[in-house]
């Protein structure tokens, strides 16, 4: 059975688990989607801030009292023209992939915010089928510009 442990700062960490554990939790689940250990720090550290606009979430899954899953949700502070909440990241171990956990994990999550939820997916990632079924839209293209390149 899949438990969860809703965490929104440092504070509520259970004793066994530091930042840096999800911080390598999420750099190894992500595997070929995965951003640097320095941004996915920056996004918990987004998630535990208590500046105006700024928050959210970090949501553990346990099978038993094994780590399965993790997912960081942040605030946008945005809410006029843009989803309220961005799901940053969510992983699940992959000898655990194909039970239905990353399923629970967002829909647990869910249950915790307010508004609307965005999140960004690359066509190629087979998560991608897992987000439309849970029934998130494609509603823009997104384009970047790079200075640097």
């Amino acid at each position: 059975m899949l438990t969860f442990k809703k965490i929104n700062n440092r504070s509520e960490l259970p004793t066994n688990l530091s930042i840096e554990d999800i911080v390598q939790f999420l750099h190894t689940h992500l595997d070929g989607f995965r951003d640097n250990k320095i941004a996915i720090g920056k996004a918990i550290d987004y998630a535990f801030s208590t500046v105006e606009g700024k928050g959210g979430f970090v949501l553990l899954a346990f099978y038993g009292n094994e780590l399965t899953g993790v997912l960081v949700m942040n605030k946008t502070g945005m809410e006029e023209f843009i989803p309220e909440n961005i799901l940053v990241y969510i992983a699940v171990k992959k000898e655990m992939r194909g039970k239905g956990f990353g399923r629970a994990i967002i829909e647990e999550a869910a249950k915790h915010v307010t508004g609307a939820i965005a999140l960004h997916v690359e066509y190629d990632n087979p998560a991608k089928h897992l987000y439309e079924r849970l029934g998130f839209t494609t509603k823009y293209a997104e384009m970047r510009w790079n200075p640097n390149r």
